[in-house]
C-alpha cells in the first residue's frame, strides 16, 4: 500500500493544494459487504478550513457497494480545544463549523452530549441540531412499544432541539428563551467554530485550551491502555505533561543544557541547528537556533525554519530566565515612522491590541516574534489574509468579506506609516515582553509600562498554580512511593 502511495505523488510532498489537475491514488482493498475485491481512490490534499485533509472513495464493481469519507490529515495538537457558541439568533444557527471526528458536541442546557462521530464534517449549528433531531428520531415508533419511559424522554429532548432551531433573525433587547450553548470539544484541537467578528475577539464565542485526560489519549492512541502505572506517568510527561507535579529539577536541569548549548554556540558566533519537520507540510528539515542579548531586557532565543518542500518560512522567540512575580502591560503611542521602527519583542503569551485598527489580537497568536513594530504589523496582516477561515471560497459571505478586505487595507496603511496616531498594547500574564525605548535609560514619554497581579485564571492557564519550586524532591518521592 505504502508503494501504491509513493506512486501516486508527484514529489515528495504529501499533502497538494486542491486543483483541477490533482490526481487520487487507487489501491485495491476488500470490499466488507461482498468479500470481493473492490477500488479505493485517496486523495491528500489541502482545502479551505479543514486544511490538510484525507479524501476516500470505494466502489465495488462486484456488488455495488460505495462508500465516500473525510478524514483530517492535521496532526494532533499540542493542546485540545474547547469552543464554546452562545447561539441566540439565526445568524449563530447559520455559522460554519468544521467537526473533527474526534469531537464531541454538547449542548448544557438541554443536559445533551453527542459523542464522537464516525466521519469529520463540515456544517453550520443549524446542521448539527437537524442530523441530532434526525438520529433521535429515527427509531421512536420501536421505543414508544417497548421502553415508553426512554420514548418519553427523548420526546421532551426532541422538543428542545426543535425549539433551538426558532430563534429569531437578530438579537432584540431581551435574549430568545430559546437561546442555547453549543459546546464543540476536541482533544486534537483540529475542531473550528466560525468567528463572525474575525479578526477581534467573538463575544458569542469563547475558546479555551485544555490538557488531554489519559482516557482521551488512549482514545487517540496516544498512550497503551495496557501499560502499568510507572509506565504511564513517565509516558505522560513526554507526551503534554499531563501530571501538572511533575520532577521540575529534572525539568530544569534539560533546559540549562539547552540554554547553555545555544549561549555556547551564539558566543563562538555559530547557530545551532537540529532536525524538526514541517509545521505546513510535514516534511523534515531543519530549525536554526541562536541566542541574542536584548539591551536593557534579557536574553533570547531566535528560532527559524525554512522548509525546502513547500517554501514555508517560520521565525519565532522563546524567553529565558525566571517567571516574573507579577504580569506587565505596555502601552505605546505611535506617531510617527520613527515609532514604527522600534524594536518590538512579543512573547508567546502576550496579547496586543491596537483600538484604531480594531485590531484585538489573542494571547499565543503568531507565538513569539521579535521584529520591529513596522514587521509586526505586516506580520500580522500576511497571517489574517492567508489564515482566517470561513472567509474563502463559494461559502464566504460577500459583506464579511469585503468588510475584512476594509480591515486588513487599514492594517497595511497603518504599516506603511499613513496613520496617525496609533495605541499599541502588549499585555503579558509573563512580563517576558518589550518594546524599545528609544530614550534609554531615561524614561520613553511616549511609552507607559504597569505591573499587575495575576488573576487566579491566568496562573492555572500558565501552570502555575500546581507548580512546585520548594522541596519537590521530597514531593516527587512521596508520589512515587
Amino acid at each position: 500500500m505504502s508503494d501504491e502511495l509513493t506512486k501516486g505523488a508527484t514529489d515528495s510532498q504529501l499533502f497538494h493544494d486542491l486543483d483541477a489537475e490533482a490526481s487520487a491514488t487507487e489501491i485495491e482493498s476488500l470490499c466488507m459487504q461482498c468479500h470481493k475485491n473492490g477500488t479505493t481512490r485517496l486523495l491528500l490534499t489541502r482545502i479551505p478550513h479543514f486544511k490538510s485533509v484525507i479524501l476516500m472513495a470505494f466502489e465495488c464493481t462486484h456488488c455495488g457497494l460505495k462508500n465516500n469519507e473525510v478524514q483530517s490529515g492535521e496532526s494532533i495538537q499540542e493542546y485540545g480545544l474547547v469552543h464554546q457558541l452562545r447561539c441566540t439568533s439565526k445568524a449563530d444557527l447559520n455559522r460554519q463549523i468544521v467537526r473533527n471526528n474526534t469531537a464531541s458536541i454538547s449542548i448544557p442546557e438541554f443536559e445533551f452530549t453527542a459523542p464522537p462521530a464516525t466521519n469529520s464534517s463540515l456544517t453550520t449549528a443549524e446542521g448539527l441540531i437537524t442530523r441530532f433531531i434526525e438520529d433521535l428520531a429515527a427509531d421512536q415508533d420501536q421505543r414508544k412499544e417497548a421502553v415508553p419511559e426512554v420514548y418519553q424522554a427523548i420526546e421532551v429532548l426532541l422538543e428542545k432541539l426543535r425549539n433551538a432551531l426558532l430563534l429569531p433573525e437578530e438579537d432584540g433587547e431581551t435574549e430568545s428563551p430559546h437561546a442555547f450553548i453549543m459546546v464543540v470539544d476536541d482533544p486534537t484541537g483540529n475542531s473550528y467554530v466560525e468567528n463572525l467578528c474575525a479578526p477581534k475577539p467573538d463575544p458569542k464565542l469563547a475558546i479555551r485550551q485544555f490538557r488531554r485526560t489519559r482516557e482521551q489519549m488512549i482514545q487517540m492512541g496516544l498512550l497503551n491502555a495496557e501499560a502499568d502505572d510507572s509506565q504511564w506517568s513517565e509516558r505522560e510527561k513526554e507526551l503534554v505533561g499531563q501530571g501538572r507535579r511533575t520532577n521540575l529539577r529534572k525539568e530544569m536541569e534539560a533546559a540549562k543544557k539547552v540554554m547553555q548549548a545555544v549561549r555556547e554556540a551564539s558566543e563562538a558566533n555559530e547557530i545551532m541547528t537540529f532536525p524538526a519537520n514541517c509545521s505546513s507540510c510535514n516534511m523534515p528539515g531543519d530549525t536554526r537556533m541562536q541566542m541574542v542579548d536584548i539591551p536593557h531586557f534579557q536574553e533570547v532565543i531566535i528560532m527559524s525554519t525554512t522548509c525546502e518542500h513547500c517554501g514555508f518560512k517560520s521565525n519565532e522567540v522563546k524567553c529565558g530566565g525566571a517567571i516574573s512575580d507579577k504580569a506587565k502591560r505596555i502601552t505605546l503611542i505611535i506617531e510617527d515612522k520613527d515609532d514604527l521602527s522600534r524594536d518590538i519583542l512579543k512573547s508567546e503569551t502576550s496579547a496586543f491590541k491596537i483600538p484604531e485598527l480594531d485590531l484585538d489580537m489573542y494571547a499565543g497568536t503568531l507565538g513569539g516574534r521579535f521584529t520591529t513594530i513596522e514587521g509586526l504589523l505586516r506580520q500580522v496582516h500576511d497571517e489574517l489574509d492567508r489564515r482566517i477561515p470561513f472567509l474563502e471560497g463559494d461559502s464566504a459571505v460577500a459583506e464579511r468579506r469585503q468588510r475584512f478586505l476594509q480591515f486588513l487595507s487599514r492594517l497595511e496603511e497603518a504599516a506603511d506609516g499613513k496613520q496617525f496616531p496609533l495605541t499599541l498594547t502588549l499585555d503579558d500574564p509573563m512580563a517576558h515582553s518589550y518594546i524599545q525605548n528609544i530614550y534609554a535609560p531615561d524614561p520613553d514619554p511616549n511609552m507607559t509600562i504597569e505591573e499587575y497581579e495575576r488573576t487566579f485564571e491566568e496562573n492555572e492557564d500558565l501552570g502555575l498554580n500546581d507548580m512546585i519550586v520548594e522541596n519537590y524532591d521530597q514531593t516527587a518521592n512521596t508520589e512515587t512511593a
